[in-house]
């Protein structure tokens, strides 16, 4: 475990990635956070902004009683702001919304709602700052996640293999594509830093095949790498069966039919990490507090697996799993852009 010390590198740090989105001393930031919150973080923001000259506020939303059967992690769908909409109209006059929420509200409807008024958001993940720091994209990387993005929208199938005998299907028409480079510059617009990748949000009824996950790869709700492979059958976005004989696999199961919803066992996203200076062995060095496994998500040519809700295909569950595979073929149309879990479209130079 770190010591939650202020270092000055990190308020430089911190300071950077706001004045990449846009923050000048004529900005007014509004920092979203709860009482759960990584102070740590939520202290740097405050001097990265002082050091920038910015106006700034802070709310501070209690955090909320748990009521879920099971514990959530990594769900992008903070409910501390629930209740809050007439309070978090004033974030309207923003330039910039700093989300600092545990879980984040990159799927939460009080914080999207405010965003169609014209003010753009920057999530920055529940991370102790050493993996921040390390996980920095270069001007170099961000432009390649944008040459990427642009050949995921433009495509109208995805497939997937692997040696392990992932078999993957994915009908791209109807997709939503997006890419998330920590550069939040568009009113109206969300992403979350630290970042490097691209996603597909497939329509309904889209996903078919098989999806192994082999020994080693992540699953980034437990913040576990896998220890026996097991096996997602997928029938028309639905998870018809989970195969496997090992912990992970009954983890999985269970967990997934804790939640006792519909949709529960749906498919969400997929797409590949693309941050050359994330590893994928990072997670044996943190302690679980540390680190909401942004590394695991986008180390580069990682082919990353999302299960849950999705607001493309219209499904809406608390269950949720990021879970990234190592050693995989993707390919979009005709183009491979991993080649057995190496990046073919990397930074130029």
């Amino acid at each position: 475990m770190f010591a939650d010390r202020i270092e000055g590198k990190w308020i430089v740090m911190f300071r950077d990635a706001l004045l990449r989105c846009g923050v000048t001393d004529k900005s007014l930031v509004g920092i979203v956070c709860e009482t759960q919150s990584r102070e740590l973080n939520v202290h740097l923001v405050e001097l990265a902004l002082g050091l920038i000259g910015a106006r700034s506020f802070k709310l501070v939303a209690t955090t909320p009683s748990v009521t879920t059967v099971v514990p959530t992690r990594s769900t992008g769908t903070s409910m501390a702001l629930t209740g809050l909409e007439e309070v978090l109209k004033g974030l309207a006059a923003c330039d910039l919304i700093v989300d600092l929420t545990m879980e984040g509200c990159l799927h939460s409807p009080q914080l999207r709602a405010i965003l169609t008024l014209g003010p753009r958001a920057l999530y920055i993940l529940n991370e102790h700052p050493e993996g921040l720091e390390r996980a920095w994209l270069s001007d170099a990387d961000v432009a390649a996640v944008e040459r990427n993005h642009q050949m995921l929208a433009a495509a109208k199938r995805m497939t997937v293999v692997s040696a392990a005998g992932t078999d993957l299907h994915i009908d791209l028409e109807g997709q939503v594509a997006t890419r998330v480079t920590g550069v939040v510059t568009q009113p109206g617009t969300m992403g979350h830093w630290p970042a490097g990748l691209v996603v597909a949000y497939p329509a309904a009824g889209k996903v078919n095949g098989r999806i192994v996950v082999d020994t080693g790869d992540i699953n980034c709700t437990f913040k576990r790498y896998v220890d026996r492979p097991m096996t997602l059958v997928i029938e028309n976005d639905i998870i018809v069966a989970v195969e496997g004989d090992g912990v992970d696999a009954e983890l999985f199961r269970e967990y997934s039919a804790a939640w006792n919803e519909v949709n529960a066992l749906t498919t969400s996203h997929f797409g590949w990490g693309m941050n050359p200076r994330a590893r994928w062995e990072s997670l044996a060095c943190y302690d679980k507090r540390d680190t909401n496994c942004i590394e695991a998500r986008a180390f580069a040519g990682n082919f990353l697996v999302g299960i849950g809700a999705s607001n493309v295909a219209k499904r809406d569950t608390q269950n949720h799993f990021d879970i990234p595979l190592r050693n995989t073929t993707v390919t979009i149309d005709d183009t491979v852009v991993v080649d057995r879990g190496r990046l073919c479209f990397p930074a130029e130079g």
